[in-house]
């Protein structure tokens, strides 16, 4: 619960009063606006930060570290840099936690927008039955937080800078230049798809 009255408090306070609310009537940021965004809030990182309640984004450390996931409470884990050198569900054998591995390259011309639904809809199903997401990559700063961004907005139904501004409250994350692209994209698609179906 004070996770949940933190999390409206900053989404509230992150405004300006004294401006239009430009994330509603300015569909199309620059690159650059949303790299100036993601530059204010927190910049520094834990291990794992919980940036949504039950989801956390980390870094490679935590994603090892059996002792501290279980104490956690860990069930779900989506690994965002799997790669064959690396342990994927194996390592958490006898854990009873449920992986999901995306070999996703941290580069601006890597087409990340191919894992936004599967993604969002992994941690979607884990979070609705009650369990604890662990998102990660190796640092824990671009290839899961634009994962993370995605399921917020495709989910939750807040706009890309409404995701970035909920995530920088909690963890300093920097997706790189390609991926801030199309999470634009991505935005620009939601926005338009609930302009044209009837609100609930």
């Amino acid at each position: 619960m004070a996770f949940m009255s933190r999390f409206s408090r900053s989404r509230s306070s992150s405004r300006s009063p004294n401006r239009k609310d430009s994330e509603r009537v300015s569909p199309n940021l620059t690159v650059s606006e949303l790299e100036r965004l993601l530059c204010t809030g927190k910049t520094a990182c834990n291990h794992a930060d919980e940036v949504w309640p039950r989801l956390y984004i980390g870094d490679q450390d935590i994603a090892s570290d059996r002792r501290e996931l279980a104490k956690l409470g860990i069930t779900h884990i989506l690994n965002c840099a799997q790669s064959k050198w690396r342990g994927g569900a194996e390592y958490y054998a006898g854990m009873n936690i449920t992986y999901h591995g995306i070999e996703a390259h941290d580069s601006p011309t890597f087409d990340m927008s191919v894992n936004f639904y599967p993604a969002a809809e992994f941690i979607h199903k884990a979070l609705t039955s009650g369990g604890k997401v662990l998102v990660h990559c190796t640092v824990g700063v671009s290839r899961s937080a634009t994962l993370v961004l995605a399921y917020l907005m495709i989910r939750q139904n807040l706009t890309l800078v409404e995701a970035i501004k909920t995530v920088k409250d909690h963890r300093g994350v920097i997706p790189n230049r390609g991926f801030l692209r199309q999470l634009n994209g991505l935005d620009g698609i939601l926005r338009d798809s609930r302009k044209t179906s009837p609100q609930s």
